[in-house]
This record gives structure tokens, sequence and C-alpha cells, in this order.
């Protein structure tokens, strides 16, 4: 094995060693390769020969330093059972598939040193009885629980291995894979399980919004379905494990159903393009939602969105205005039942002539903020002012125009938004520096809706688009961006929310030409 050694280190040939071939017959070389009894040579090949002469199957050792292949696919090996010593360095291998190396039961020696490899799939050794000695230096391996298999591995195995460090992420980059405890110990171990969501609920409803509320141990959701004049409260069935219809609120081309608990009163605020706009109270003894105030609307013509807040001990909400003509409305509760004031009052007025989309209050720095999209004009924002009790407009958020909806959002580093515009690109942007700056970019012709959600510390974003299956982003704590994850399809979604229970995570997407689809998040693991 010296001679091969030195091969090893002279070049980036594609060398084939054999022992002596005893055939006096003649044999195919493979295309691409020069060939003797002895040896095989393929110089600068970028793939594995798909077919070894059977004249040649009692092979020995292989010294594949091509410098040009970047996968291993299932049974590559298959034409040579009895190699022992198998090179594979250099190159630029990024993906081995689980099988690559199976039947390979005499190699005693393997070395996949200098390549591009972040991860190995799970019992890619399973096969390999007789090895000694395993070389993994010069990779990029990334200590989270994708490898938990291979640290265990490490740990268990006779063979000799080389040092193996982690490249990252950026808190393990450098520490030795052999010295890390066995997740679930490691504590950066997210990548425990393999994540995805699969459809749960198909639910025959036409809906602008989905809105998720507790009360008493149960959980609802009050969906504005335009379609049917209505607002439908449904409930989640614990033993049926679904959601089936609790309540109708019948109305007039309702756009707008948002909950509020305040004390023991649960409230849903029905907004309407027309009739006025709504709130109900729900009503122990009828066990049903009944009106308890009508709202002041005489500055909206075209309610688009309600943000619901609570700022000081008060509780707020503000219905957004996309007409031209309109204004956007704060109100403001209050509790006077001697003065019969007990309900929601208008409060203040905000943003006039500007078709605004949507709002979202966020509190960043001790501060109190409101948000308001425009198809018209940049997102502006507000500020309270605690010496007059108002909002004062404090600036606007250069560079996203034509928001159609803005959802905030936090990570372990600070405050985001999630910008949805319906033409070019949505927008991730940042709180830095009392400001916003632009994180990242998301194709999104057609977007109605970019939500932002959380299951067990993996961050998600919903891209829903009326045109496209919507987009399931993952955030990447290595690049401090988003990836494409998983599409998924809803018809014309116009929200993604979570829900909770039974120890089971979903998201409900209303549809506001479909059914409304109810996905459920499922975690697999993958390292046991």
């Amino acid at each position: 094995m010296r001679s091969a050694k030195r091969w090893l280190l002279a070049g980036f040939a594609l060398v084939f060693i054999y022992g002596a071939v005893e055939s006096k017959r003649n044999f195919k070389c493979p295309s691409g390769c020069s060939c003797s009894k002895e040896t095989i040579v393929c110089v600068g090949a970028s793939q594995i020969p798909r077919t070894i002469p059977s004249e040649i199957n009692s092979t020995n050792s292989a010294l594949l330093n091509a410098n040009s292949l970047t996968t291993i696919r299932d049974d590559a090996f298959s034409g040579l059972p009895h190699l022992e010593y198998l090179f594979i360095e250099g190159n630029k291998i990024e993906t081995l598939t689980k099988n690559a190396f199976r039947s390979l039961r005499d190699v005693t020696h393997l070395s996949l040193a200098n390549n591009k490899m972040k991860s190995l799939p799970r019992d890619l050794f399973f096969d390999l009885d007789s090895l000694l000695e395993l070389d993994l230096r010069g990779n990029s391996f990334q200590c989270t629980c994708e490898n938990k298999w291979l640290m265990m591995w490490l740990k268990n195995t006779n063979a000799t291995v080389s040092d193996v460090y982690c490249a990252g992420p950026s808190d393990m980059k450098g520490k030795r894979l052999n010295d890390l405890p066995i997740p679930p110990g490691h504590s950066n171990c997210f990548c425990l399980h393999l994540t995805d969501f699969v459809r749960h609920q198909s639910i025959p409803i036409q809906s602008m919004s989905a809105d998720i509320f507790s009360f008493k141990d149960d959980i609802y959701v009050a969906m504005a379905a335009p379609n049917s004049n209505s607002c439908i409260v449904m409930e989640w069935d614990h033993i049926e494990m679904n959601f089936r219809k609790f309540d109708n609120i019948t109305g007039k081309s309702v756009v707008g159903c948002k909950s509020v608990l305040i004390d023991n009163h649960v409230l849903i605020i029905v907004t309407q393009l027309f009739g006025g706009s709504h709130i109900y109270k729900f009503d122990d003894q009828q066990n049903k939602f009944s009106k308890f105030q009508t709202i002041e609307v005489f500055n909206i013509s075209k309610p688009n969105d309600i943000e619901v807040f609570q700022m000081d001990g008060e509780w707020y909400f503000v219905i957004v205005d996309s007409s031209k003509a309109g204004l956007s409305t704060l109100y403001k509760w209050t509790d006077q039942p001697d003065r019969n004031e007990t309900g929601f009052h208008s409060y203040q007025y905000l943003h006039e002539w500007f078709r605004d989309t949507d709002a979202e209050y966020v509190e960043v720095d001790g501060k109190s903020y409101l948000i308001l999209a425009s198809r018209s004009q940049p997102p502006v924002i507000y500020l309270w002012n605690k010496s007059t009790l108002k909002f004062i407009l404090h600036g606007e958020i250069p560079n996203v125009d034509d928001v159609v909806a803005v959802k905030a959002f936090r990570m372990e580093d600070g405050l985001y938004l999630a910008m949805t515009c319906y033409i070019g690109d949505s927008k991730v942007i940042r709180w830095t520096n009392k400001q916003f700056t632009e994180v990242q970019a998301l194709p999104s012709r057609g977007a109605m809706i970019l939500q932002p959600f959380t299951f067990t510390d993996r961050h998600y974003l919903a891209l829903g688009s009326d045109y496209s299956f919507t987009q399931i982003y993952l955030w990447d704590v290595e690049t401090k961006t988003f990836k494409k994850f998983k599409d998924i399809y809803v018809q014309s979604p116009r929200a993604f929310t979570v829900v909770s229970t039974d120890r089971r995570n979903f998201i409900f997407s209303p549809s506001f030409k479909g059914k409304s689809m109810v996905f459920e998040h499922i975690m697999v693991d993958l390292s046991l």
C-alpha cells in the first residue's frame, strides 16, 4: 500500500489499483479511462464509472482523487465486493446517499477527507463490518442534531477515526465532534427532529381572516366570511381532534372578526362593508354571542383590518380604512356602567387620505408604536406620546411600497417586521439603532400575507399568494436569513394563524376563494 499512498498524495486522477488478475480474456475499459490488467486510471473524472468489468471484481483498493466528484449515490461500488482500501479525497463531494457503501463488507480503510460535506446520512457505515480506519478531516460538518447519529457512532465504533472538528453553528465552531455530549444534552439541539406540515382538516368555508382565542380551557376561531354574510365561530373538538361550528354571527358583507378578552368578557369585533360594524359579547346563559354594541364608524368607509392591543393597562383597537376618503380610527375601552359608557368608543383619527391596508402594534425600547401600511405610500410609524396620551407621527419605513400586510415577530436578536407586497418583493426588516433596516427580500407576486410563526424554537414564514402555492420559509441561524422549506396548497390564503392544543401544533389558514385549511406541524425523530 505504500505505492497506493504515494499515488494518493500525488495527483487528482481517479485511480483503481487491482490485485493480480489472472484472466487472459480482454475486457472493456470504462469510458474515459485507460486500463491494464492491474490498473484503471480515469483522469479528471466527474463521476464513478457505472460499470466495472467482471474480470476485475477482485479489486482490493481504489483511489478517487478526481477533484470533481460532487455526489456518491446508492450502490456506487457494487461491482467491487472485495475492495479493502477506498480513498475518496480532494473532491467536491457534498452529498452521499444512505446506501452509497452498501455491500463493501471487506473495506478496512476509508477516507472521505477534504470534501465539502456538512452532514452524513444516518447509518452510512452500517455495512462496513471490517472497517478499521476512517478519515473525515477537511469537511464542514455541522454539529447539530442532524449529525446526532454520527456523534453516537463515533463514541461506539471500534474503528480508528480522525479528529472531526465542527464548522458550525457559530457557538460550536472549532470544537471536536467526538467530544460533544450526545443530544439532547447538546444545548443547540434544534435539529433533533425532521419537521413537516401535513394537511389535517379541510373546512368548506371561504374566509377573509381567522382569529384564534381561548376561553375556559377551550379554543375557538372567529372567521370573517363575506360570501355567507357572517362571522363564523368554530370550536376545537378535543374528541374528534378537529374544528366544528359553534356559532354564526350574521351580518352584511362581514370582512373582519376579531376577539378581545377583557376581564371575564369575551367580545368579538365584527366589521362590515355595509350596515355598520358591531361588537358581540358571549352570553353564558344562551351559549352564543349576542350584540353588545354598535361601533361609531362615521369616518370609516372601507374597513380592511382590526388590530387589538393593550397599552398601559388600557384596551384599544384600530379599524384600518382602505378607502381614500376614510380615516383609520383608534378606539378605547371605557368601563363606566353608572354613566352607561361601558364599551369601545372612538378615541383618535389617524392617517387621512392614504388607503391604509393593515396595522401592527409593537413595543420596543420601552416605547409603544403603531405601524400603518398603505397601498399609496411607504408604511408610517406612530409613536405613543405619554404626555398627550395620543399617537403622533414618528416617521416612515423607506424603500417599501404598496404594502398589503405587516406582521411583527421577535427572535433572539430583536424585533422584525414581515412586510407583504402584492407586486414586487416582500421584505423582512429588523429594528436596529432606532430604525428598521432590510434583512431579506422575497419574490412575492400576488402575495396577500407574509405570516411569521414559531414552533419549538424554529422560526417560519408563510408566504401566501393568489397565484401559486404557499411557500414556507425556515430561519437559518447561520446565514441569518429565511430559506425555502416547503410548499403547501391553500387557494388564495388570507392568514396563517397558530393553534396549539392537545400537545399538537397547527396552522389555520382561511381561504378567500376555496376551502380553509388546517395543517399540522409534525416532528419525526431521526436520531434515535
